[in-house]
């Protein structure tokens, strides 16, 4: 049985990648789905977000990734998958990813979704709290894949180099 996991992924972390693993014990094989155009703004673009999920999760059997946009359930149906494999980090989650999970079995009766839970070292990481912690100098190592954090300090650099700019134009 396929299994999907969608996301914005951006970044993708350690904690996404466990539940990437996770699932991967259980199903045949987990699509991971990264959305080109989320509700949210991104750091990375859909191309690089693309990319860092591929380059992070290379060494992982029976996984492949792809991209997405539109409703999960339309691209699970399309795909002939039944499953979508959510992450539940900390109990507020919960209600967020309990009402997306019924809406999603409104929209498409025949999907299920099921829950995952990361190692404990990994359920109180973010992608925007990542974020924030590299743009003020944070170390990653734990957090975040090498390839993910060259990236963060390439935009972290790029930004900061506009900032300076600017402020020297004033």
């Amino acid at each position: 049985m396929k299994a999907i996991y969608p996301g914005t992924f951006d970044p993708i972390t350690f904690g996404h990648i466990d539940i990437i693993k996770r699932a991967s014990c259980i199903f045949k094989e987990v699509v991971v789905a990264v959305v080109k155009n989320p509700s949210k703004d991104t750091l990375f673009s859909y191309q690089e977000r693309l990319q860092l999920v591929k380059n992070s999760i290379k060494n992982i059997k029976n996984v492949k990734v792809v991209g997405f946009s539109g409703l999960v359930v339309d691209f699970a149906k399309a795909n002939n998958i039944k499953i979508v494999i959510r992450g539940l980090r900390m109990i507020s989650d919960f209600e967020y990813e309990f009402q997306m999970a019924l809406t999603n079995r409104d929209l498409c009766r025949g999907i299920e979704t099921i829950f995952l839970m990361p190692s404990s070292q990994y359920s109180y990481i973010s992608s925007r709290l990542i974020k924030e912690a590299a743009f003020l100098g944070a170390d990653l190592r734990n957090f975040l894949p090498r390839n993910v954090i060259k990236a963060l300090n390439e935009k972290r650099y790029s930004k900061t180099k506009i900032n300076e700019d600017s402020s020297s134009e004033n």
